[in-house]
């Protein structure tokens, strides 16, 4: 049973930092791209940050660019998202996500295989 499991949500003030982990298993993770993505309620959910299966592209949404970082861990099964520099509008339930290929769907939150529950990062003013 595959199983994506995101730690590491909070309050945390604005200007602040948070790291979001993801522990996966049950799957063969070093031959899937991740992708982590975002929703507040009532809102489309949102396509944040993607990894190729080596770590060695990454993507970001424009909103993120130069201020959160994601990276993995193949050895661990584990996929990393670094904030920085947090806004309140970075409010939001953040997921992890594995996909076989990264396209332009990944960027519209569609084409993952598996997802996680999610963790709630809220930032305060």
């Amino acid at each position: 049973q595959v199983q994506l499991v995101e730690s590491g949500g909070g309050l945390v003030q604005a200007g602040g930092s948070v790291r979001l982990s993801c522990a996966a298993s049950g799957l063969p993770f070093s031959t899937y791209s991740m992708v982590w993505l975002r929703q507040v309620p009532g809102k489309e959910r949102e396509f944040v940050a993607a990894i190729s299966w080596s770590g060695r592209t990454t993507f970001y949404s424009d909103s993120v660019k130069g201020r959160f970082t994601i990276s993995r861990d193949n050895n661990r099964n584990t996929v990393n998202l670094e904030m920085s520099t947090l806004k309140p509008e970075d409010t939001a339930v953040y997921y992890c996500a594995a996909t076989k290929s990264i396209s332009t769907e990944t960027q519209q939150g569609r084409g993952m295989s598996y997802w996680g529950k999610g963790t709630l990062v809220t930032v305060s003013l």
